[in-house]
């Protein structure tokens, strides 16, 4: 008689796949990381009116149309207005004639429950250096080193021998060079020596660690060159220059540029606030003008959309980027290689720290690389809180100070400079200029006035939320706002003077 065989059941445990739902859940993103410090610095900066900034960084920002002066112009406009979209220009205008006529005097309100920044600043330094040494040495470590169990305490003591328990006093086993080195514990000399504590000197890989607080070493307090600030007086708004916008409140978006009978693309969409670091640079006709770190191109073409510049430079250092300045370039210049825009345009590839063409330009744009807030926390793609960009993360003020002090070099005594990012921090902000305007003058001898561009932008309040004056030391910043959601975007004005 066949008897089946028995079935056997071997249970098996599956891990989850690396893109399954668990496991993503699990992971922490560089996105992630970015958030975290930013409530950590910006929460401590800003207090109370973080959360209402960090809402905005997490929705989708807000852009303006540039209207491309190379192709159907008219056409382009027509289109705009019939989808709601009102001149930039315009609300400019019609805004500085309000405030000449005094209709906004709340413009003058000054918040006055906002504190001194340094001393926010330096109360964050104090924190996060002690948060990150308790963090390597806890305050009990010592005390559970020290800890001994009574049933290790006897394999602890030194032996006694005879001699010593007639005097009463005890020795430590002595070894001997040979038996010290031994991997083999001799019998003789007891197991104690196994459990003897050695207490360690230093901690393994300390030396590749890098301190978070390191990144606020460069804001400095002090000044130590000559400090000159004056107003602005004057601003124009280019005739050239066409840009659309939405009023506040208003999500509607903008349409797909499409091509035009010339080939170029009809409209550029940007964040809004990219375009204040060039208006605010003043170009004039005859201009020869650097766009030090020009990628993706947006700024750059705005300035050659107001037909003003003479010559315009864009330089940027890894080739992606260049290459994004190209193609830009092609995509809203008409006929670009062959043009007149190709002999006024000329794209080069180079270290801004490196360039040697000194006290050729009469304006440099420097938009330097910065941590991109808005991107940080939206984007873990190319994000610079990835852990193993850590290091490049926390001396960007120092290349952005590097950057900004050479190109205070390439410019013309009475030249104006705009140095803008698209960062809250006040340490790649305001102490970065305040860092390049000390090593400019004690290494090169340069000075500088610091334009205070406050009452020149008032006319932008109603398109743009403006950080508190009182909260900057030298420039002007946009920052998030759901009614107006542009920014970040810091931006200082320096002119040249010696």
């Amino acid at each position: 008689m066949l008897r089946p065989n028995s079935i056997v059941f071997h249970f098996r445990r599956f891990k989850h796949s690396t893109d399954h739902w668990a496991a993503l859940r699990k992971k922490t993103y560089p996105k992630d990381r970015a958030l975290t410090n930013f409530d950590e610095f910006y929460g401590s900066i800003f207090g109370l009116r973080w959360k209402s900034m960090r809402l905005a960084l997490l929705c989708e920002h807000k852009y303006m149309a540039l209207v491309n002066n190379f192709g159907d112009v008219e056409k382009t406009v027509e289109k705009l207005e019939a989808a709601g979209a009102i001149s930039v220009k315009t609300l400019y205008n019609i805004t500085k004639e309000r405030i000449e006529r005094g209709e906004f005097k709340d413009l003058e309100k000054i918040d006055k429950k906002f504190t001194k920044l340094d001393e926010r600043l330096q109360s964050t330094l104090v924190k996060r250096q002690t948060e990150e040494i308790q963090a390597l040495y806890p305050q009990d470590k010592e005390e559970a080193l020290n800890f001994i169990p009574d049933s290790m305490e006897n394999l602890r003591r030194p032996t006694m021998n005879a001699n010593d328990k007639e005097t009463g006093e005890s020795s430590s086993i002595e070894l001997d060079s040979e038996v010290r080195d031994s991997r083999i514990v001799d019998p003789a000399y007891g197991e104690g020596i196994l459990y003897d504590f050695v207490p360690a000197t230093r901690v393994k890989g300390l030396e590749d660690w890098v301190f978070e607080s390191d990144h606020y070493k460069y804001y400095n307090a002090n000044t130590d060159f000559p400090l000159k600030i004056e107003p602005e007086l004057e601003f124009s708004f280019p005739d050239n220059l066409r840009i659309y916008t939405y009023e506040p409140c208003n999500i509607s978006k903008f349409a797909s540029p499409k091509k035009c009978i010339t080939g170029s693309y009809s409209h550029y969409l940007l964040d809004g606030s990219s375009i204040l670091p060039p208006l605010a640079l003043g170009l004039e006709h005859g201009d020869t003008v650097l766009d030090a770190c020009a990628a993706p191109g947006g700024k750059a073409l705005l300035m050659l959309q107001t037909l003003y510049p003479n010559v315009l430079v864009c330089n940027d250092t890894p080739e992606s980027r260049v290459m994004r300045i190209k193609n830009v370039m092609r995509d809203f210049v008409f006929d670009f290689e062959d043009n007149w825009a190709h002999k006024r345009c000329f794209i080069i590839q180079g270290d801004a720290r490196m360039l040697k063409d000194y006290k050729k330009y009469d304006k440099i744009l420097v938009d330097v690389p910065c941590t991109v807030d808005r991107h940080s926390v939206m984007e873990n793609n190319n994000n610079i809180f990835k852990p193993t960009r850590m290091n490049e993360r926390l001396k960007i003020p120092e290349l952005q100070a590097g950057i900004l002090e050479n190109c205070l070099a390439m410019l013309k005594i009475g030249g104006s400079l705009v140095y803008s990012t698209c960062s809250l921090s006040p340490v790649q902000n305001d102490g970065v200029v305040q860092m390049a305007l000390s090593n400019a003058f004690r290494e090169r001898g340069i000075s500088v006035v610091i334009k205070d561009l406050n009452n020149v932008m008032k006319p932008f309040y109603e398109m743009f939320k403006f950080e508190n004056p009182k909260g900057l030391k030298y420039g002007q910043m946009v920052i998030p706002h759901l009614p107006s959601n542009f920014g970040p975007m810091y931006f200082c004005k320096l002119t040249r003077i010696s």
